[in-house]
C-alpha cells in the first residue's frame, strides 16, 4: 500500500488540474500565434494564389475570400513607411499600389472597366501607411516623383488588359532596382504591348509612352531609344514609323 500512495497522489492531483480547468479555476498554457511572412513574402504569396502567370487575377475569388485581402490590406495601411530605406520604401509603395488596386476592384465587382467605377483613380481614398491617399497620389507622390524612374510604368498594374502583365512576385527592397529592370525587359519584349510590323515597317506602343512622355524625357531617353535598351538585340530600327494604339480598359480579370 505504501509504495502505491505517490501514484495516487498524483492521479488526484492530475484531476485536480482537469476540474480547475473546466471551472475556469486555471487557463491553459498559452499557445504563440506562428509568425507573420515578410510582407514582400506575404504579397507574393497572395499574388501566386490570385493571379495566373498571364497576370490576370481573379476578381470573383478574392471577393469570395475577403478576410485575405482585408488583412493584407491592413498591414500596408499600418507599416510606417518612414523607417523604411530609400529602397524597401520603393518596393513597399510599388506593392501597395499593385495590392489597393485588386482591393478597390474586388470592391466593385463585377465590373467591366475600373473606368466604370467613379472616382477609382482619382477621388476615392485607400490609406497606405498611415496616409489617406487617391490611387494617382500613390502613383505620383509616392512613386513617380521621388524616384523619377520610368520603369515604375511597367511594374504598376491599373486594373486594365492595357497596363502590363501584373507579375506574380512582389518587390523586395535589397532587389527592385534589378525587378525593375527584370519587369521592363519583359514588358517591352511582350508582343502584345510593343506591337512590330516588320513587314509595314512600323512599331505600335502604349499610350503610357504618350501619357507620361515627360518621365521618359528626363531619363534621357524616349520612344524606340528608351524601349530598345530593353529588347536584349530585338531592337526596333529608328526608322519605323511609330504610332499608340488605343488603351484597353477592361478589366484584368480571370474569369
Amino acid at each position: 500500500m505504501l509504495k502505491s500512495l505517490p501514484t495516487t497522489i498524483r492521479s488526484v492531483r492530475r484531476l485536480a488540474l482537469a476540474a480547475a480547468l473546466l471551472l475556469g479555476g486555471a487557463t491553459a498554457p498559452a499557445v504563440a500565434a506562428p509568425p507573420m511572412a515578410p510582407l514582400p513574402q506575404a504579397t507574393s504569396a497572395y499574388f501566386a494564389k490570385f493571379v495566373d502567370e498571364n497576370g490576370n487575377v481573379n476578381y470573383g475569388a478574392v471577393k469570395r475570400n475577403p478576410l485575405e485581402i482585408k488583412a493584407l490590406v491592413k498591414r500596408y495601411e499600418t507599416t510606417d513607411a518612414k523607417m523604411l530605406s530609400d529602397a524597401d520604401r520603393e518596393a513597399f509603395y510599388l506593392n501597395a499600389y499593385n495590392v489597393l488596386v485588386i482591393s478597390e476592384v474586388a470592391a466593385h465587382y463585377p465590373a467591366e472597366s475600373v473606368q466604370k467605377i467613379p472616382g477609382f483613380f482619382d477621388k476615392n481614398l485607400v490609406t497606405v501607411a498611415g496616409e489617406k491617399l487617391t490611387l494617382n497620389d500613390l502613383e505620383a507622390k509616392k512613386l513617380r516623383e521621388p524616384f523619377h524612374d520610368p520603369r515604375i510604368h511597367f511594374a504598376l498594374v491599373c486594373g486594365a488588359k492595357g497596363c502590363p502583365r501584373l507579375n506574380r512576385q512582389a518587390f523586395v527592397g535589397n532587389q527592385v532596382d534589378a525587378q525593375l529592370t527584370v519587369q521592363a525587359r519583359k514588358v517591352l519584349q511582350d508582343p502584345k504591348f510593343i506591337r512590330v510590323n516588320e513587314a509595314a515597317k512600323k512599331v505600335q506602343i502604349s499610350e503610357i509612352f504618350k501619357w507620361y512622355e515627360p518621365d521618359f524625357k528626363a531619363s534621357g531617353k524616349t520612344g524606340l531609344a528608351y524601349i530598345n535598351q530593353f529588347r536584349d538585340g530585338k531592337t526596333i530600327p529608328a526608322t519605323y514609323a511609330v504610332e499608340y494604339y488605343p488603351y484597353d480598359w477592361a478589366l484584368n480579370d480571370r474569369k
